[in-house]
């Protein structure tokens, strides 16, 4: 009976979050109704279990979330941002607008905007092009699905996105972690997509499809704007990768300076500075960025713009988007805590027994489905089954760090079912609805998803890494 409450309560909250509703609202209510299926207080399984779990993510990774968006709008007030886009549209031609909009995509994310962000700042580029190309403008979410969502977001090494920096805490690797192995499976999961996104527009227009009449969040872009030159408005997205990369792996960093605030007894204090290291390195290289991003282009900034009301519409944005996922943090926690849930994680063992990776790409995708949360599944499958896999892969002789990429791609597979924080919201700004575009994106899902099962295989067969 407790299994199939988790699955009405998942049921429910894709639901609820296809019909548009907060899964901030809904996510604890969905929760608790699988909770009390288990005879759990609904008052401590709220407060204790739900807010408990939430609260350690967020003081875990909002630094991330603070800067990376604090990051993306100073790239998109300063016109960076519609400057690289502009350079990528005019080098490939319109005519090339899928393709186009993808490596917009890629070099943002990859450069340390927050995927939330890049949606914001890439968008109103996405729909003119569209429009101009006659593309329907309902495939622009799978668009920037994949090019935010596949290789950048947890394939690529040393990708700043938090994806591919949360396996580093609970695996003592770095974001570097399988590069040869990440690559090959990143570029393939872009060529497909785009394959398939291409066909999805061919068969539009066999049909008489075109952009089609949209009202709704149709942004207008000032042709008269200046601004920075394309190479200068690249010069902060290098500067993340190069500044985490020299803090990750050539400055050497003291292991007794946490040593004060370990004595001081906090309750979420860090236990080992290895576990923190990609993230600190990071929050350093944003706010180089941020700061280099800022002296290079303010002057290019509109005149009812500032650069503090660019800083607070960062901060206040990157509230939505970690409290989104804190809230699917704290679902998955509560479910996955629930006698039911074991049940299904034993299942599932046995699919995957003696063979780790594959276990790790069944069970992180399992949880990133429940949630809606690739970080969330993520977070939440490393730590309940870390140990184990780290344990069975060394029996193995498999590398942690090829654990990492796998588990790393696996949480960007089955995440984006319709009550995705990412998705519900790249589909606000785009101003769709899940019946318009939703289709699409799962598309992409199920390439996405069945990439991380050929990881396992690739390494398995080859031993890349």
């Amino acid at each position: 009976m407790e299994v199939v409450m988790i699955v009405v309560s998942l049921a429910l909250l894709v639901t609820i979050a296809y019909k548009g509703f907060s899964v901030i609202l809904f996510a604890p209510v969905c929760a608790l109704v699988a909770a009390s299926m288990a005879e759990y207080h609904l008052l401590p399984a709220y407060t204790d279990l739900f807010m408990g779990k939430a609260v350690v993510f967020v003081k875990s990774f909002f630094p991330i979330f603070l800067l990376g968006a604090v990051f993306g709008k100073v790239m998109e007030e300063t016109g960076m941002a519609r400057s690289i886009a502009e350079f990528v549209i005019q080098k490939l031609g319109k005519d090339k607008a899928i393709l186009s909009v993808m490596m917009v995509c890629i070099i943002l994310a990859y450069g340390g905007v927050s995927v939330y962000v890049a949606v914001f700042a890439i968008s109103p580029f996405a729909a003119s092009i569209f429009r101009e190309a006659n593309i329907p403008k309902r495939l622009i979410p799978a668009v920037l699905t994949a090019g935010l969502l596949t290789m950048v977001m947890d394939s690529a090494p040393g990708t700043p996105q938090l994806q591919n920096i949360i396996p580093t805490v609970y695996l003592g690797t770095t974001i570097y972690a399988a590069p040869t192995l990440g690559t090959i499976c990143g570029i393939m999961t872009l060529a497909l997509c785009y394959i398939y996104i291409n066909w999805r527009k061919k068969v539009a227009e066999r049909h008489g499809e075109g952009y089609g009449n949209h009202t709704l969040n149709e942004a207008t872009i000032d042709p008269d704007q200046p601004t920075p030159p394309w190479y200068f408005s690249i010069l902060p997205l290098i500067t993340v990768l190069a500044v985490s990369f020299y803090l990750s792996f050539i400055y050497k960093w003291d292991p007794s300076m946490i040593e004060p605030f370990q004595k001081m007894g906090l309750p979420l204090a860090t236990k080992a500075i290895s576990s923190v290291i990609s993230i600190w390195a990071l929050i350093i290289g944003l706010i180089v960025s941020i700061l280099l991003a800022i002296g290079l282009g303010y002057r290019f900034m509109p005149k009812n713009i500032s650069i503090k009301s660019a800083l607070n519409a960062g901060a206040i944005g990157s509230l939505l988007a970690v409290m989104n996922t804190a809230s699917e943090v704290g679902y998955g926690s509560v479910i996955s805590s629930l006698p039911g849930f074991t049940e299904i994680a034993n299942s599932l063992y046995s699919v995957g027994e003696g063979m780790p990776l594959l276990n790790a790409a069944i069970m992180v995708n399992v949880l990133a489905a429940i949630t809606g949360s690739a970080t969330g599944g993520l977070g939440i499958a490393l730590e309940i089954f870390s140990a184990h896999w780290l344990e069975a892969t060394q029996a193995a002789g498999i590398p942690p760090e090829v654990l990492h990429r796998v588990a790393s791609m696996a949480a960007g597979g089955m995440d984006t079912l319709p009550h995705n924080g990412a998705i519900i919201t790249t589909l606000a700004i785009c101003g769709l609805t899940h019946k318009e575009s939703y289709k699409d994106i799962f598309g992409v899902t199920l390439l996405k998803f069945a990439m991380a099962f050929f990881a396992v295989f690739l390494y398995m067969v080859t031993g890349i890494v």
